[in-house]
């Protein structure tokens, strides 16, 4: 039985759009706040092309598509976004059915974001049961300092629980979380529950459609 075909040895979740159901009204104030800058742009190409960067790169790329941001933009909307989110966000239908699943099976797993700990801290905290089983165990780009597509980031996970890159996998659901994982070399699957998951099959992955189906398509 190659690697490929053996249940992984640790899951790696993404947090916005895998764990928690975030990425709807992170885009509509997005789509608000940079029409506010002079860019008027759909929640379409939003969620294509800037969805899994950090708000930093987010804003450079408004920039360069013409918005007029102010120059502390990246630091200064953070807590306009976190009030934002505050009013609550669903978990993703399935995710709790996957992780009694891991636990049966006895499979770790643990959660590497581009998001701040602040943001993680009021979304996953909205669900004190989930938030629970992931304490000490959520790694933010912020705190480590690298951010996806570099692969840092979960290879600093991988470690954090013991587990060889070629044992992992990684459960994303944007282009630049696939391309970490590909340059890890971790297995992937890109989470796009509403498309057929052409962007992130281009980068690597194999695409996951309902996070329910998850134990049955890694053997657990």
């Amino acid at each position: 039985m190659s690697v490929t075909d053996m249940p992984p040895r640790l899951v790696i979740f993404d947090c916005d759009g895998v764990i928690v159901d975030s990425e709807p009204p992170l885009l509509e104030f997005l789509r608000d706040e940079f029409a506010r800058f002079g860019l008027n742009i759909s929640l379409h190409e939003l969620e294509t092309k800037y969805v899994g960067g950090t708000m930093a790169t987010v804003g450079d790329r408004a920039r360069a598509a013409g918005a007029k941001l102010p120059e502390d933009w990246q630091v200064e909307v953070y807590p306009r976004v976190f009030e934002m989110l505050r009013s609550g966000v669903p978990l993703i239908p399935g995710i709790e059915a996957a992780f009694d699943a891991l636990d049966a099976a006895g499979i770790p797993y643990c959660v590497g974001s581009n998001g701040p700990m602040e943001k993680m801290d009021v979304t996953l905290g909205a669900h004190p049961a989930v938030f629970e089983r992931l304490k000490g165990r959520i790694h933010s780009a912020h705190t480590h300092g690298v951010a996806k597509p570099d692969p840092g980031l979960f290879l600093i996970a991988a470690e954090s629980m013991g587990v060889a890159p070629e044992h992992c996998l990684v459960i994303d659901d944007s282009p630049s979380g696939c391309i970490a994982a590909r340059r890890a070399g971790m297995r992937c699957f890109g989470f796009d529950p509403h498309g057929d998951g052409t962007r992130l099959i281009a980068e690597g992955a194999t695409h996951l459609t309902d996070m329910f189906d998850l134990p049955r398509r890694i053997g657990v």
